[in-house]
């Protein structure tokens, strides 16, 4: 692990910010590259002066993009006719596709958002949004905002403790025991807000409903108690 940190430390040194882009990007795509060894070194060397913390937590964050962009891509335009064809030899029926599908149209933001900032997800998250064409933009915009709040605590982690490794990984860890209390949150307050809503049909139901009982307290003053609804 020293050896790791000190050639990711010379490397990103040496690169500059294309090689935090570079990295990020392979990190957020299917290759094992882990963003809590990337942007650590980066924040270290912000603080030396040798970088911009700015500038280095944007290529982090567009380098994530970029990454997520070609899982996305990939399995919209690849990954449906493969599991629409071959889906039902591993248990994945086309209905079962059908409710992923509807599961990103609803949920796919916040879904994206929170799989950016939990392990292994993040690498992972891109493909179901692909193949259930969710749309472009609200991707890039939450896959962004997961992505850089990310970026930004891991290289001010490094900003602040330097070249410590121990130190780095157990403020890593913490980083991601809070990561995953504050996805908790976000999907406890996100459910509570999804059942308050009312239903599509709630409202008009009571719209249809209400001037029905109107119409026949009219008719019953107008002939009499004697006539009982139909």
């Amino acid at each position: 692990m020293h050896d790791l940190v000190n050639w990711l430390v010379s490397t990103i040194g040496i690169m500059g910010y294309p090689g935090i882009f570079l990295l990020m990007a392979m990190e957020s795509s299917v290759l094992p590259i882990p963003s809590e060894l990337v942007m650590p070194p980066a924040g270290y060397l912000a603080q030396q002066g040798r970088m911009s913390m700015a500038l280095a937590i944007l290529c982090g964050t567009v380098g994530s993009l970029v990454g997520a962009y070609a899982n996305y891509f990939a399995a919209k335009h690849l990954g449906r006719p493969l599991v629409l064809r071959y889906g039902r030899y591993v248990g994945i029926s086309e209905a079962k596709f059908a409710k992923v599908e509807r599961y990103f149209q609803k949920h796919g933001e916040v879904s994206t958002f929170i799989g950016r900032l939990l392990p292994v997800i993040r690498h992972l998250i891109s493909l179901p949004a692909g193949i259930s064409r969710m749309n472009h933009i609200r991707f890039s915009a939450y896959t962004l905002a997961g992505s850089g709040l990310w970026v930004t605590v891991l290289a001010y982690i490094g900003y602040f403790i330097g070249e410590n490794q121990a130190l780095i990984k157990e403020y890593s860890h913490q980083a991601l025991i809070g990561a995953v209390l504050l996805c908790a949150l976000i999907i406890v307050v996100y459910v509570w807000i999804q059942r308050r809503r009312p239903h599509p049909g709630s409202s008009h139901k009571t719209e249809t409903e209400t001037p029905s009982r109107g119409r026949w307290r009219m008719r019953s003053g107008e002939q009499g108690l004697s006539f009982s609804p139909q």
